[in-house]
């Protein structure tokens, strides 16, 4: 059990974790900063909802095709400079998105700027994950309640400016810009030197199919647990508020509090999920987590009224909060990969989770309710509390010195 106080990282340890921290963050901006102004580019295009959406489809499709070159890109330059320089050109692609002429280079912006995410996403997480192994206790929960602000603040900010009636195209490239150079400086204080550490003896570095065919169970349950995330995450940017208006009959002004529910729980859960994650491992955290996702929707299908809805989506994203970061530890940890292939083969199954999530609960919930589609949140939980047995019991913790300077 780890002390209750740690020691004291040294300086450049922490610059690494602030940098890190950046990184999710700028992430989390850039793309949340132009969510508010869609309207204005359907308008400005002389879209239609459908055509919208098609080229909105181009992001998440960008992010499947790019995802599994993370790691080849990671091995050549480093999880630092991909991170980094991954996130300018993200600033630089969610503008062209604001500024397209057409739906073709709208969706090719979109398309790139998907491609990219999915690219710094590893990148990020990686980083974050060595940083962790220095700090020797979990961090990276951390990591993703900041990228949870991130999204906020940038709502906040697209919808700020809207509301000013600043030009797109001004708005966006401002804030390209702020945050490229952020980036920029970021990753100066980033951990120097390769990413790959000092494995054990009876690890094999360089890979390969047998190693690959050794880890598949491993990895294939990483995989159910990174898609039972998405599952949850989905029920409630997807399906709460209709559920809350179609089911329980509630107005307008009160169908989104249950996104709301389970966004602010989830951000609570992951800022202050590393202490937890410390004091009784991922393992158990993990699967606890899986009951108490189960328990939440159960409760909110079972008794379906406001209260019990907001409490069961909060519940849930208590329950998930920690564990995308412990699947993405877990899948980094895996023997006898070369360094980043678990991670980004994990990040891509976790990308397939939330590009089905929508259609299948959609397809149930046309055949019989919503209120059975959403059964699939608690069939998550169950199936999270089965498969974390796969999780470690503790932070994995390898030894990497750094220079202080």
């Amino acid at each position: 059990m780890p002390d209750a106080a740690p020691a004291a990282a040294p300086p450049r340890l922490r610059a690494a974790r602030a940098s890190v921290a950046a990184c999710f963050f700028i992430n989390a901006v850039l793309y949340a900063d132009l969510v508010p102004r869609l309207p204005e580019i359907k308008d400005r295009l002389d879209l239609t909802n459908a055509s919208l959406g098609a080229a909105l489809a181009a992001l998440p499709l960008g992010a499947l095709v790019s995802a599994l070159a993370s790691a080849a890109l990671m091995r050549r330059f480093g999880s630092a400079r991909v991170a980094s320089f991954g996130l300018v050109a993200l600033a630089a692609a969610v503008w062209g998105a604001s500024v397209a002429p057409s739906w073709w280079l709208l969706a090719g912006a979109l398309f790139v700027a998907g491609a990219l995410d999915a690219v710094v996403d590893v990148a990020q997480n990686a980083h974050g994950l060595r940083v962790q192994r220095a700090y020797d206790r979990s961090i990276l929960n951390a990591f993703h309640g900041i990228w949870s602000i991130g999204a906020v603040a940038g709502g906040l900010l697209g919808s700020a400016a809207a509301g000013l009636g600043i030009p797109l195209g001004l708005h966006l490239g401002v804030v390209a810009g702020v945050f490229a150079v952020l980036a920029l400086v970021a990753y100066r204080s980033m951990l120097p030197g390769p990413d790959q550490v000092e494995v054990a003896e009876d690890v094999v570095p360089t890979g390969g199919s047998g190693a690959l065919r050794a880890v598949l169970p491993a990895l294939a349950a990483l995989g159910v647990l990174a898609a039972c995330g998405a599952f949850v995450e989905d029920a409630g940017s997807s399906w709460s508020a209709l559920y809350l208006r179609g089911e329980i009959g509630t107005g307008a002004a009160t169908a989104g509090l249950g996104f709301v529910a389970l966004s602010v729980a989830m951000t609570v859960g992951r800022l202050t999920g590393d202490r937890v994650v410390d004091r009784f491992g991922q393992r158990r955290v993990a699967r606890v987590g899986g009951a108490v996702i189960a328990a939440g929707m159960g409760l909110a299908l079972a008794v379906p009224s406001l209260p019990t809805t907001l409490v069961g989506f909060a519940m849930a994203g208590l329950g998930v909060a920690t564990l995308v970061p412990a699947v993405y530890a877990a899948a980094d940890d895996l023997p006898g990969l070369r360094h980043g292939v678990g991670l980004t083969l994990v990040n891509w199954l976790l990308r397939i989770g939330f590009l089905a999530s929508p259609p299948l609960v959609g397809a149930i919930a046309d055949a019989s309710s919503l209120r059975v589609g959403l059964l699939a949140v608690v069939v998550a939980g169950v199936a999270t509390l089965v498969c974390g047995r796969v999780l470690r019991a503790t932070v994995s913790r390898a030894p990497e010195v750094h220079p202080e300077g």
